[in-house]
C-alpha cells in the first residue's frame, strides 16, 4: 500500500472526524453496559430486605455475572472476528438488554443468580471487542487516549446512574412494583433499542466507512498498515496460544486483582454510604455516590493523555495501583465519613486512571488479528476478581462482626500485590521465550 502524506493540520482532521464518529457512540454503549451491571448495587438498597437476601447472598449476586463472562468471553470474540463488530456487537446489546429487563421479574436469590449468570454470558466479549475494534481505526500512538475516552464511560455511568437509579427508586412504584424492579427494568431496554441503532451505525472497516472520502479512506489504510508493521516483535496467536502464552496470563492475573478491587468497591458502594448515616435517603445516596466517579473521570483522561505523551505504559499503569491500594487502607481504618469518601475518591481515581494505560500494553505486543482472543483471555481471566471482590466484601461483611471496613482492607492487599507485578514486569522476548519479559521502551507507542 502506497504511503500517502498528509500535512499535520490534514492528519489530525481526519483523525477528528474518525474519533467524532466512533468514540461518542461506542461511550454511550458502554455507559448502558455498565449500567445494567452496576445498577445490582444501587437496587440492593430496598431489594435485598424484599428478597431476604444475606450479604453474603447479595455478594454472590454480584459476582456471578462474571462467571458468565468468563465462560464465554473467548468464544464471543471468537464470533466476532467471525460476523464482524457490527453484527455480533448489535447481537451482544439486543441479549443483554432483555436479560437485564428481566432481572426486575425475579422473585427470590436463585432466580437472580441464573439471570445474573446469563446477562455475563450475553455481556461477555464486549469490552474486548470494541477495544479491538478501535485499533481497526486509530494509530498505536492514539490509542491509550483513545481507549480513555471510550473507558471513561466506567465512571460516567456511575455517575449518571447513581442519581438516576435511586430516583426511579424512590419516585416510581407503578402497578404496585417496586423502585427497584422499575429501576432494573427501564434501565434495562435502551440496550435493545442500541443494539438495533449499532447494526446501521457501525462500520467494520474504513474501508467500508461512507462517511470518509476516498482519500481519507486511503491514507487512513495506509496508515494503519504502517503502523502494524512498525510494531517489534509482534506475535500471531492461535487461541490456545494465545490462553497459554506467558505474557497474556501475566497481563490477566494483574487484571484480576484490579477488578478485585474495582468491582469490589463499586458494587459495595451505595451500602458503605448507607452505614454512615440511617437517615439518608436513596436519591441522597445516589448524590454521594457520584463524587468518587467525578473524580475518577478527570484522572482517568488526564493520566492517559501524559501516558500517550510520554510513550510510557508500565509505570502509568503501576502507579495508580499503589495509590488505589494505600487509600482503600486508609479508608478501612478511619471513622469519619468525609475523609472515608476522600479516600475512597482517590481509590477510584487510581483504580480508573490504571485503565487506559494498561489496555494498551496487548495490542503493542500481540498482531491485531489475535488481539481479539488475546484481549478477550486478559479479560475474561481478569474479570474474574468481578466475583471475588464483590463476594469477599459480602463474606467479610456478613460474618460475625464483620463489617465492609474488612473487605477494604482485604482489596487494598490485592492491590498492592498488583502493583508490585505490574512495577516490575518486563514484556520484551530478548531471550526468545514468552516469559514475561519487557522494558518500558518496547512498550511505547510507535511515533509514526
Amino acid at each position: 500500500m502506497n504511503d500517502i502524506q498528509l500535512p499535520p493540520d490534514q492528519e489530525k482532521k481526519i483523525v477528528r472526524k474518525v474519533t467524532w464518529r466512533i468514540i461518542p457512540f461506542v461511550f454511550l454503549l458502554y455507559i448502558i453496559s455498565y449500567l445494567d451491571r452496576a445498577n445490582i448495587g444501587y437496587a440492593a438498597l430496598q431489594m435485598n430486605a424484599e428478597l431476604a437476601l444475606t450479604s453474603e447472598a447479595f455478594g454472590f449476586i454480584s459476582g456471578i455475572f462474571f462467571l458468565g463472562y468468563f465462560l464465554f468471553e473467548v468464544p464471543s470474540n471468537v464470533m466476532l472476528n467471525k460476523y464482524g463488530a457490527r453484527v455480533w456487537i448489535a447481537r451482544i446489546l439486543v441479549t443483554w438488554g432483555l436479560l437485564a429487563a428481566a432481572s426486575a421479574f425475579a422473585q427470590n436469590a436463585t432466580q437472580l443468580y441464573i439471570l445474573r449468570f446469563l446477562l455475563g454470558v450475553a455481556e461477555a466479549g464486549f469490552f474486548p471487542g470494541i477495544i479491538v475494534y478501535l485499533t481497526y481505526w486509530f494509530r498505536s500512538k492514539e490509542l491509550a487516549t483513545t481507549v480513555a475516552l471510550f473507558t471513561a464511560a466506567i465512571p460516567v455511568s456511575y455517575i449518571i446512574g447513581a442519581p438516576m437509579s435511586t430516583l426511579i427508586m424512590d419516585h416510581i412504584h407503578w402497578f404496585g412494583w417496586s423502585g427497584w424492579r422499575w429501576m432494573l427494568f427501564l434501565e434495562g431496554i435502551p440496550a435493545v433499542f442500541l443494539g438495533v441503532v449499532c447494526f446501521f451505525r457501525l462500520t467494520d472497516k474504513p474501508e467500508q466507512a461512507k462517511w470518509l472520502t476516498s482519500h481519507e479512506k486511503q491514507w487512513l489504510a495506509a496508515e494503519l498498515e504502517r503502523d502494524r508493521k512498525s510494531r517489534k516483535n509482534v506475535k500471531h496467536l492461535t487461541v490456545l496460544q494465545a490462553m497459554g502464552n506467558g505474557k497474556v496470563v501475566y497481563l490477566s492475573f494483574i487484571y484480576f486483582v484490579y477488578q478485585c478491587g474495582s468491582l469490589g468497591v463499586g458494587y459495595w458502594m451505595p451500602q458503605i454510604i448507607k452505614g454512615f448515616s440511617g437517615a439518608l435517603t436513596h436519591t441522597q445516596i445516589g448524590l454521594i455516590a457520584m463524587v468518587p466517579y467525578v473524580v475518577a473521570t478527570a484522572a482517568m483522561v488526564m493520566w492517559s493523555r501524559r501516558s500517550d505523551r510520554q510513550g510510557e505504559r508500565k509505570l502509568h499503569s503501576a502507579l495508580p495501583l499503589l495509590l488505589a491500594a494505600l487509600a482503600l487502607l486508609g479508608a478501612g481504618f478511619v471513622g469519619n465519613p468525609y475523609l472515608a469518601m476522600t479516600l475512597i475518591s482517590l481509590a477510584l481515581a487510581g483504580l480508573y486512571a490504571f485503565k487506559s494505560p494498561f489496555w494498551a500494553l496487548p495490542t503493542l505486543f500481540l498482531s491485531r488479528s489475535t488481539a481479539a482472543v488475546s484481549i478477550a483471555v486478559i479479560n475474561s481471566i481478569g474479570n474474574l476478581g468481578g466475583f471475588v471482590g464483590p463476594y469477599a466484601i459480602g463474606v467479610l461483611k456478613g460474618g460475625e462482626g464483620g463489617s465492609a471496613s474488612a473487605g477494604l482492607v482485604f482489596l487494598s492487599a490485592l492491590l498492592l500485590v498488583a502493583f508490585l507485578m505490574t512495577f516490575f514486569m518486563r514484556l520484551d522476548d530478548s531471550d526468545g521465550n514468552d516469559d514475561v519479559s519487557a522494558t518500558t521502551q518496547d512498550l511505547a507507542p510507535s511515533r509514526t
